[in-house]
């Protein structure tokens, strides 16, 4: 019985229709929406990366909050609140060691354009192969 489900969010239609899915095929689970912010890039060097660390985080936050809030917005149309979380880091890194404490996870098969369908396609499908759990990539 599925009783905890990881939902990986972005912005996208995508990651909406995860959601969706999420609520519908799970009522009765415990629904957690998850996104992951990239960290700086070792490519600025040390300093940079310290320095941007608060920026990062800031916007992670930010971005976050843009993420959850249409989230619960759509848990809404299904009656149903959902917990949130997020991430600084690699995106499939954190999905894959995320989804130990759940039962399935749902990610989105791609974002919205061209850029997001090559970066969340990659996502989609590393987080398929490697998951400690089974993955529903919804289309």
């Amino acid at each position: 019985m599925i009783s905890r489900v990881l939902v990986a969010m972005d912005d996208s239609e995508m990651a909406e229709q995860a959601l969706r899915y999420a609520l519908e095929a799970f009522p009765d689970a415990s629904v957690t929406a998850f996104t992951v912010v990239g960290e700086p890039s070792p490519m600025f060097g040390q300093a940079t990366s310290i320095a941007l660390a608060d920026d990062v985080e800031e916007a992670a936050e930010e971005h976050a909050a843009t993420v959850f809030e249409r989230a619960r917005e759509l848990a809404a149309d299904y009656d149903t609140e959902i917990d949130t979380d997020v991430q600084l880091g690699n995106p499939i890194r954190a999905i894959i060691n995320r989804a130990e404490d759940f039962d399935t996870v749902v990610i989105g098969s791609h974002g919205g354009n061209l850029s997001d369908t090559l970066v969340i396609g990659n996502v989609a499908e590393k987080v398929f192969r490697r998951s400690p759990v089974p993955v529903t990539v919804v289309r």
